[in-house]
């Protein structure tokens, strides 16, 4: 598998339309909805694109209205949907979902996204070269439990082989959709096997306990010696990096017995509107900061303001920072970044009128 290196990153994965409720209460109570478009990928390349870096968005539609909107959507943040293929025969997939957190009882989700379009992604029918023309290739484990096709397509993309870009992937432990699956119970194993043979990984400490058994950064490290940079996120208390590049270089004599410099930066303040969408700007972020060459910590750093511009917002999506303002906050001191508090619009505030605790 070849290809010319012509943008950033190539961002693959299912994108849906989404109805977001015009009221709190339970999806049977709700009158009417507000549409919208959700997908952890297509969150990270939305967000990469408007933090200025190329991007394209790789995956599969419905030839129908929804795929439309999706694709329009998608291209309004400056994301290339150029290869987006239009699948006369499958639907593209939506999902509704209740105004209240995901972390609580009351949240309700309900996905037609069986038999979608994208589900219908395999190694047959993505163009190889389209997938290695990013310097950064970004990966969930979602795509793993759409489809038998999917699992294949994402065990081609990890499989280490010479001259393929960074493989980025967020592993997105979804319980409810391997269940659907062929892979079913061995979903998390599958995850784990993606996961060592990507280059960078996200995974939350809480996930991976769930999926793995695997409890504090350093256990998850040792399951995972492989990738040349782990992310592991803690929540609202901060995120931890360990790697083997400090400077952000891919150099191939890299081997997974080099010393990891570890680094840990707290999360900010922020007056959550809603939770959806951090842990892809999180991502975005990361990447923005990894591309630039940025130190661990920056790295960190980007990614927290990036999750917080998508918490002080009710969808997936929040408009970053500039990348000047986000490079000064980045560059406070930690007495400075741990009295920052973020509410709602604050990319577009200054320094100034960020308040603190």
């Amino acid at each position: 598998m070849t290809g010319a290196v012509d943008t950033d990153v190539v961002c693959l994965g299912e994108s849906m339309v989404t109805f977001l409720p015009t009221r709190p209460g339970p999806l049977g109570d709700v009158p009417s909805f507000d549409r919208t478009i959700g997908g952890a990928e297509s969150n990270v390349a939305c967000a990469l694109a408007a933090a200025g870096h190329r991007v394209r968005w790789v995956s599969r539609v419905g030839a129908d209205g929804f795929g439309d909107h999706l694709v329009d959507t998608v291209a309004a943040y400056g994301v290339d949907t150029s290869r987006v293929r239009r699948d006369p025969d499958r639907p593209t997939g939506i999902y509704f979902r209740t105004a209240t957190d995901r972390a609580t009882d009351a949240h309700e989700v309900v996905y037609y996204r069986a038999g979608s379009a994208a589900s219908a992604m395999s190694p047959g029918n993505m163009v190889p070269g389209d997938l290695w023309s990013g310097a950064v290739l970004h990966l969930s484990g979602i795509t793993a439990a759409l489809s038998d096709g999917c699992l294949a397509l994402m065990r081609e993309l990890t499989t280490r082989a010479p001259g393929r870009p960074l493989v980025s992937f967020d592993v997105n432990h979804r319980p409810g959709l391997w269940r659907g699956s062929s892979a079913g119970s061995s979903g998390a194993r599958v995850l784990l096997d993606l996961a060592r043979g990507a280059d960078l990984v996200f995974v939350g400490e809480d996930e991976a306990a769930e999926a793995w058994d695997l409890h504090g950064p350093a256990a998850i490290r040792a399951a995972l010696p492989e990738p040349r940079a782990l992310v592991v996120k803690h929540g609202g208390a901060g995120a931890t990096l360990y790697t083997r590049e400090p400077d952000g270089s891919r150099e191939p004599d890299r081997t997974a017995t080099a010393p990891d410099l570890v680094v840990s930066v707290p999360s900010l303040h922020v007056d959550v509107v809603a939770h959806v969408g951090a842990g892809d700007a999180f991502a975005a972020g990361f990447l923005s900061a990894t591309l630039r060459g940025l130190p661990p910590v920056a790295r960190l750093r980007h990614g927290h303001l990036m999750a917080a511009a998508a918490l002080t917002v009710p969808g997936d999506l929040g408009a970053p920072p500039s990348r000047a303002y986000a490079d000064r906050l980045a560059d406070l001191d930690d007495g400075a970044w741990g009295r920052l508090r973020l509410g709602p619009g604050w990319t577009e505030a200054t320094e100034q009128e960020v308040r603190t605790p």
